[in-house]
């Protein structure tokens, strides 16, 4: 083909497109629009899988007295900030110490009556009261801890569940080691002393006065925010009724409910970015945590799947699974509140063009939460 025959082709090109009638050109681009981004959103759904529905989750548990009794101190306000250790109320301890008093001179009279020193007794059962509720609240913050990483696993950190075991075993040991000089007390008192019943039912009592009493105050289980607090001086306090809320400041993801159809390329690891409604313009770094393995569909009891959102159409919306997405708290900190909504997309390939639209487009996402 010569040069002229070349430039000719072109020109008789642009001369049909300019001939063609202007109806038919507007629905030749429209035309190439909608293939193309038909063909854009084929690829990025499975290399950078986006969804609006992302929820900020966080470890809340109810605070509920062992005892009963009437509230005598309130020492936080509602949506205070509370550190592990920290009181959050107290409940009158004067029927508690009365019951810890009574016990122990029913201990002091049923060692005199087998002629035996029971002051090593009494000061290893208190000490063995004093563990068992030690190791009581440990034990409920670690099986809280386990039930959130059964049904979200990877929601939690590995620091939290170390931490979590960690205070368990220290409880356990605390226990043990009480128990064992309890035993040695009682041994110290002879054969007779060990077997007598009165000894071993003023020990029982005061054992369980003095975890009655360490349980009349009840503390926080670790930093975070203490909610839903709707009570003051005089309130009576039923045992395990709930008083307030604990929300965890320390033990809080984000879970991305995305479609079936986008996890085919999700992999533990995989780079996220998150847009919270709270922070209008703001782009936060997250990974994949895990990715469920199942949901509630609604056909039956399953046990504790989570549920996902999913609508209905003309074109049915395909299955949800809850994706968990953990990132720098300390980047968002302050700006975490439990049920806030957020934008997701995942990085799950390595094509830039793509996954440069997608960080334009979770951007944008960001930005609209002002008009929101």
């Amino acid at each position: 083909m010569t040069d002229e025959s070349a430039e000719v082709a072109p020109k008789g090109l642009r001369g049909r497109l300019k001939g063609m009638d202007p109806a038919r050109r507007v629905t030749i681009a429209v035309s190439a629009v909608v293939a193309l981004l038909f063909a854009w959103h084929l690829a990025s759904d499975r290399a950078t899988p986006f969804t609006q529905l992302g929820k900020v989750e966080g470890y809340v548990v109810p605070i509920a007295s062992q005892v009963s009794g009437y509230v005598s101190d309130v020492n936080v306000v509602l949506n205070e900030i509370v550190s592990a250790g920290d009181t959050i109320l107290r409940i009158n301890p004067l029927p508690f110490q009365l019951a810890v008093n009574s016990a122990r001179a029913q201990l002091e009279l049923a060692g005199q009556q087998v002629r035996a020193g029971v002051s090593a007794v009494e000061a290893a059962a208190g000490q063995v009261g004093v563990a068992r509720a030690r190791l009581d609240r440990n034990q409920r913050y670690f099986d809280r801890v386990e039930a959130i990483n059964q049904a979200n696993p990877g929601a939690l950190s590995q620091a939290d569940r170390d931490r979590a075991t960690t205070q368990l075993d220290q409880a356990q040991a605390g226990l043990m080691s009480a128990e064992a000089e309890l035993q040695r007390a009682r041994e110290s008192l002879g054969a007779t002393g060990e077997d007598n019943p009165a000894i071993q039912a003023a020990v029982a009592a005061l054992e369980q006065a003095e975890f009655n009493l360490e349980n009349a105050v009840i503390l926080a289980p670790g930093r975070g925010v203490v909610g839903d607090l709707q009570l003051a001086e005089g309130h009576f306090a039923s045992a395990g009724q709930p008083l307030a809320t604990f929300i965890s400041a320390q033990d809080v993801w984000i879970r991305a409910d995305m479609r079936e159809n986008n996890l085919g390329r999700i992999e533990v690891g995989d780079r996220a970015e998150v847009a919270l409604d709270v922070a209008p313009g703001r782009v936060f770094e997250g990974s994949v945590a895990s990715v469920s393995a199942g949901v509630d569909t609604g056909e039956g009891a399953r046990g504790a799947l989570p549920t996902a959102e999913s609508a209905q159409g003309w074109l049915q919306d395909p299955q949800r699974f809850p994706v968990i997405i953990r990132f720098q708290r300390e980047d968002a900190r302050g700006l975490l509140r439990v049920g806030g909504q957020a934008d997701v997309v995942v990085y799950a390939g390595s094509n830039p063009i793509l996954n440069a639209v997608a960080a334009l487009r979770i951007r944008i996402s960001s930005l609209l939460s002002y008009v929101r």
